[in-house]
């Protein structure tokens, strides 16, 4: 397991060269390809990941700590298998369809104009976080506490408002209306 300290990669294709395990710290990876690579026990502490590619990447106790995801591609990915230890993470203009937060604790998120067809946020506690822009479709919540979230500008979004703890959360008044999905009705405007 090695450490790298400030460490700049750009366009690896880590499928061909060999991906090094250990703690990355204050470390930048640019347009690399890093799709199904066993990340598993890596730490990511205050990193950056810029139109990286990786999808179906096994993260399995993998540690981010104040992780930057800009116009990268994380499709698959189940985050709810990472370090929960002081897990933080943003994500801006990214691809997260298909990917697990399933009961993580991961308040104050930020997620902006990000793609998230069908991901999973069973049990997660997402309080304050904030989906800017985001399209949620077929994104599954259930009993997930998304008290003070803010989903003003995000879109497709449906969730059961008695299955998910929704205080002071924030909708727009046409994103609100999947909130009403459930019971099957049409509301002509």
């Amino acid at each position: 397991m090695g450490y790298f300290d400030e460490q700049v990669f750009t366009g690896v294709d880590f499928g061909k060269e060999e991906w090094q395990k250990g703690e990355y710290v204050d470390s930048k990876f640019v347009n690399c390809r890093m799709s199904s690579l066993d990340l598993s026990g890596d730490t990511f502490d205050n990193c950056e990941f810029i139109g990286c590619d990786l999808s179906l990447c096994k993260i399995d106790h993998t540690a981010f700590k104040e992780v930057d995801f800009k116009d990268c591609k994380l499709m698959g990915l189940h985050f709810s298998d990472c370090n929960a230890f002081l897990l933080t993470f943003r994500f801006t203009d990214c691809i997260l369809d298909f990917s697990s937060f399933f009961k993580l604790k991961i308040k104050q998120s930020k997620f902006t104009n990000c793609k998230m067809e069908k991901v999973d946020f069973v049990e997660a506690d997402l309080t304050g976080s904030t989906f800017n822009n985001c399209d949620l479709a077929q994104a599954v919540f259930n009993r997930t506490i998304l008290e003070k979230c803010d989903f003003r500008s995000s879109y497709n979004l449906a969730l059961d408002p008695e299955d998910n703890r929704i205080k002071a959360a924030k909708f727009s008044t046409e994103g609100a209306l999947g909130l009403l999905e459930k019971y099957n009705i049409t509301i002509e405007r």
